[in-house]
């Protein structure tokens, strides 16, 4: 069977695009993805009234995002069902062997494939080019939530299709990362948050050569560190966009519809000269060739660098609390890009998708993907959880926060004694809807809302790159090369001439045009 193709070829998949039963599913007969590549769609599975029909069972595969075991499952699905009407069976792997299972499962036979699956990044375009997914675009265009006029992100819906066709839909943003400056250091350097890349530098040599931390000793601090140069899956640069700026290390599409390579490009050695030239000043923390996000954060606490680029909304309210837990002052100031980055890229968002074996995909699209979206019960539910299990309005203390009755409050996480939730399935912060009932709005930080309403006004979507078998044979060790390449120049100072002739020679020239020849057929 041709999904054999995808398992076996499954990790050089998620290199190429990085980003990245029983029930219903009982159309044991038929080959799926027939309808859906001829631009076709399932006969709609309606009532005598004309009404969508009501699923009686759906069987979904979803992975750690959605509500664990450990944080009990059992209590979600009761209340779903409750609300619904409708017989909810679970398939959730360990979320570090999702992508393995859904392989196997998909490889094993149509009969067991879920009805609705949760997809991330090149997964979610090489099943659908497969034809493993329902094209959901007429129910998107013509649902009751499209009608309502509530939805703020149909940009986002609308990166996520392929050839103009919706194979999964976003219940969310994709979020992604936002640069903070410590007010502390900015104050005791006698500079204001930067605009331009100038001003930028300026600040990253202060914070090196001055004593931004004010114990007195001049040039003990840096100005950033990140987890590596560049990053491990898609969009790449969101750790240090004031240096990459407009360059890409990966495929792009241009505005022409012609797909090409970034790292070819001449801005992609402009931004390794910037690099460079930063890290050989002492700016860049000279461990972040191998750094972890873990390292970073640690640092950051430390007071031992003052900018830090990393994810908007309720990072920056983790943030601060870990600074004052470290006796520093926790005041962060997350900023609008530069002149020269324009707007931060928010990652491919989430998709929940529907397979081609599943026998009503229009009562499934509307009774358990449009429903996470209703400004009610059920996004109250995909969100915060159940009440007096994640979440509750009892006057009670948790973890020294005191809650007064009616006050709407996260409970003690199960999987996580000692913390509090923060949400379930949906971040509230990244709503594609407007929700005017939401019961938690009071209950999110003031520096995380800030934040993140910072980054959605500045924020541009990441292409969905498609799934083609030459990347998957070749990006693999193509991406290796770039990212040895890219560590060369910035870390062992080589000419940027010298780095791309080890390109040429090493294959990856070849490989690059191989690429872009089969994203252009």
């Amino acid at each position: 069977m041709r999904f054999n193709k995808l398992l076996a070829t499954g990790m050089a998949v998620t290199i190429a695009a990085s980003t990245v039963l029983g029930g219903c599913s009982s159309n044991k007969d038929s080959v799926a993805g027939e309808s859906t590549q001829t631009g076709q769609t399932t006969a709609a599975e309606e009532s005598p009234s004309g009404e969508i029909e009501k699923p009686e069972k759906i069987t979904i595969m979803v992975n750690g995002t959605v509500t664990t075991k450990v944080n009990n499952r059992d209590a979600f699905e009761k209340r779903w069902e409750e609300l619904t009407g409708i017989d909810l069976e679970f398939i959730q792997p360990d979320h570090d062997a999702y992508y393995d299972v859904m392989g196997q499962t998909f490889a094993s036979g149509v009969e067991n494939w879920p009805d609705a699956i949760i997809f991330g990044g090149s997964y979610y375009t090489g099943y659908a080019e497969e034809g493993a997914l329902w094209d959901m675009t007429s129910a998107w265009e013509n649902s009751e939530l499209k009608a309502s006029g509530r939805v703020t992100g149909e940009d986002v819906i609308d990166s996520m299709k392929i050839d103009g066709k919706l194979y999964g839909f976003p219940v969310s943003r994709g979020n992604g990362c936002i640069t903070y400056v410590k007010k502390a250091w900015l104050d005791n350097c006698g500079l204001e948050a930067p605009t331009t890349f100038d001003e930028y530098l300026n600040m990253l040599k202060a914070f090196k050569e001055g004593d931004p931390d004010g114990n007195g000793v001049n040039g003990d601090t840096y100005g950033l560190s990140a987890a590596g140069f560049v990053g491990t899956e898609e969009p790449y640069i969101n750790y240090l966009p004031e240096f990459y700026q407009d360059a890409y290390p990966s495929f792009i599409k241009g505005e022409d519809g012609v797909w090409y390579d970034g790292f070819t490009q001449d801005n992609f050695r402009g931004a390794l000269e910037r690099l460079r030239d930063a890290y050989a000043s002492g700016y860049i923390d000279k461990e972040t060739l191998t750094n972890g996000t873990n390292d970073c954060r640690n640092k950051f606490y430390e007071d031992k660098f003052g900018v830090f680029t990393y994810w908007a909304g309720t990072w920056n309210a983790n943030l601060t609390t870990n600074l004052i837990a470290n006796g520093r002052d926790g005041e962060l100031i997350p900023l609008e890009p530069i002149a020269e980055v324009g707007s931060y890229i928010e990652r491919t968002a989430p998709v929940w998708s529907i397979t081609t074996a599943c026998e009503n995909p229009e009562g499934v699209y509307k009774y358990l993907i449009e429903s996470m979206l209703d400004g009610g019960e059920m996004q109250k539910l995909w969100t915060y959880g159940v009440e007096d299990i994640h979440w509750s309005t009892k006057a009670e203390t948790i973890l020294d926060n005191t809650y007064e009755e009616g006050e709407f409050h996260l409970k003690e996480s199960l999987e996580k004694p000692g913390t509090q939730y923060t949400k379930q399935h949906l971040d509230p912060m990244l709503s594609i809807v407007e929700w005017e009932g939401d019961p938690g709005r009071e209950a999110t930080s003031e520096e995380a809302r800030s934040s993140q309403q910072i980054f959605n006004d500045n924020c541009r979507q990441a292409q969905l790159i498609p799934s083609t078998e030459v990347m998957a044979n070749y990006n693999g060790d193509l991406t290796t090369l770039k990212n040895s390449i890219i560590a060369d120049v910035v870390v062992q100072g080589i000419s940027i001439d010298e780095a791309y002739a080890r390109f040429e020679k090493e294959g990856g020239s070849e490989w690059s045009k191989m690429i872009v020849d089969s994203l252009n057929q």
